[in-house]
């Protein structure tokens, strides 16, 4: 009797064993049906993959491959161009402007802020032909509201980021450049300017693109050419500006600002007012998180040649939390203070690779041309 108990629950393990495993059998089948149900929908749909593709490369400038196959939108790059854009959050100084050689971290709100008793100028566009590139290369420039041709100004060239254009700057509103060079002429620091944005990027290929390694980045080292012997003749025949070196101004950011600091060490008899801001690795040879840069001298070459003049100011500066650039800016300073060569380093506290530094940069620029013009 026993072993006929015994049997039966054998039997009835065995028989429920076996029904276990059709019905994993029967869920493997399904999962491995609708897989395939997937599949099917892919390849059944090819049409729309070829559209995605299409889009994709009808619209070359709105994503960039670099070597690492890793890509990144406009909106991305446009904070290696023109700036992260963040709020400020540090308090402004609520002292009175006091015109003197001291720097000041954060542009004081008075001149960031658009006033109703300011007029101030609109960026327009134009084109002009670089010799250096072989084609036509467009700029953005913003002349002072009531611009005359019977007076005379200085100007201002201000150098984008990699990955930028002469658009950058115009169409970045975040770095407030129409709110402090309007106000600082309206209240009589300044003398009014004008401002030019180039396009930096002076390839003679136009088919060229930037990228992170050694030859899409050859451009920007070319734009020296391009700036000393096409635009800059450029804008001083056609517009009322005043010339020499203590009427001309460089600055340039991240990438910009690298041009910046090597433009001047080649030609510091053209620029007699300077700032780097935030400036990128590549005058000397280094190694970023972007890619190894061969250099354009070498670290002992990092001075102005003997007997040469130097700029009236030359500002290098960065933020504290630079996230693009970290601490490649201050070793610039360094380089050139152990080789011999003046300039004038300071960091904004609590500031990234974003506008708040570039706000702080022009600012301090203008305000120590109008110190050294006084004196």
């Amino acid at each position: 009797m026993k072993k006929k108990i015994l049997y039966i629950l054998l039997a009835f393990m065995t028989a429920s064993l076996c029904s276990c495993g059709s019905e994993i059998k029967k869920e493997d089948y399904m999962e491995a049906s609708n897989s395939s149900e997937k599949i099917s929908e892919v390849t059944e749909k090819p049409s729309e993959i070829t559209e995605k593709a299409s889009e994709i490369a009808e619209k070359p400038d709105e994503i960039t491959e670099k070597p690492n196959e890793v890509t990144e939108t406009t909106e991305d790059l446009s904070s290696f161009a023109s700036g992260i854009k963040t709020e400020d959050t540090e308090k402004e100084s609520e002292t009175e402007f006091v015109l003197n050689g001291e720097i000041e971290e954060r542009c004081p709100q008075i001149y960031e802020t658009k006033r109703s008793d300011v007029s101030y100028g609109e960026f327009s566009h134009d084109t002009y032909y670089s010799n250096t590139c072989q084609m036509e290369r467009g700029y953005s420039i913003l002349l002072p509201a009531d611009y005359c041709e019977d007076k005379k100004y200085p100007v201002l060239y201000l150098l984008h980021g990699i990955f930028g254009d002469e658009y950058s700057f115009s169409n970045d509103k975040s770095n407030k450049i129409k709110e402090i060079i309007g106000n600082m002429a309206a209240d009589g620091i300044i003398e009014e300017t004008i401002l030019v944005c180039p396009n930096m990027y002076a390839a003679s290929d136009p088919d060229q693109k930037p990228g992170f390694d050694s030859k899409s980045v050859l451009p920007y080292d070319n734009f020296i050419n391009d700036l000393v012997n096409d635009l800059m003749p450029y804008i001083e025949r056609k517009y009322s500006v005043l010339t020499g070196r203590e009427n001309t101004y460089l600055a340039g950011f991240s990438m910009g600002g690298r041009e910046t600091i090597f433009i001047t060490l080649q030609r510091p008899e053209l620029f007699g007012y300077v700032c780097a801001i935030s400036a990128a690795p590549g005058i000397v040879p280094a190694k970023d998180k972007f890619m190894v840069h061969e250099g354009q001298i070498s670290e002992d070459e990092m001075k102005f040649a003997d007997g040469t003049i130097e700029p009236n100011v030359f500002i290098i500066c960065c933020g504290t939390r630079d996230s693009v650039v970290g601490q490649f800016p201050k070793q610039y300073h360094e380089l050139l203070e152990t080789n011999g060569a003046n300039n004038i380093w300071y960091e904004i506290n609590g500031a990234d690779h974003d506008n708040n530094a570039i706000k702080s940069g022009l600012f301090n620029l203008f305000k120590q041309i109008a110190f050294d013009k006084s004196k």
